[in-house]
């Protein structure tokens, strides 16, 4: 058993909220570091990943319906949207596993609330709050391009 403490969502949200305000600081890595964002091993919240895509923003998902995937228990509001995600889990996945995009522009891992979620490019990227959410969409394209630069490098050490 591991004598790291365990770090709650409010714990995490204070620390990135402190590493958002100051810049220098390491990048942060969650205690139980994953390539999903889970708490509890519920990936990004319980929302279902595939509802984002119809354009109505976060559904919760049901905890009856599910699927396995990178580590994570991902939940569905429908046996449908399982089976589409399933089919192709990375077409449906949120891009850097969940994590905050504008964090991984930043060089590192933070959480997400479900409401603050933007698709580009056929793409779903979710942040940490609406204030970020509002940061990432003033120049959301470079901040793609250095998330992606950022993401396989942080990836490699949450596995």
């Amino acid at each position: 058993m591991s004598t790291a403490p365990h770090l709650t969502r409010r714990r995490t949200l204070a620390l990135t909220a402190a590493a958002l305000a100051v810049p220098a600081l390491v990048p942060l890595r969650p205690a139980a570091a994953s390539p999903v964002y889970v708490e509890d091993r519920i990936a990004i919240d319980g929302s279902d990943t595939v509802a984002y895509f119809d354009g109505n923003g976060p559904v919760a998902g049901r905890p009856d319906i599910t699927a396995d995937w990178d580590g994570a228990v991902w939940r569905f509001a429908t046996a449908a949207n399982r089976d589409r995600f399933l089919a192709e889990p990375t077409r449906w996945a949120p891009q850097y596993g969940g994590y905050c995009a504008f964090a991984m522009a930043q060089g590192y891992v933070a959480p997400t609330v479900p409401e603050a979620w933007t698709p580009d490019g056929g793409k779903l990227y979710l942040n940490f709050d609406l204030r970020v959410r509002d940061r990432w969409d003033q120049n959301r394209a470079g901040f793609i391009r250095q998330a992606d630069a950022n993401w396989p490098g942080i990836r490699t050490t949450l596995v």
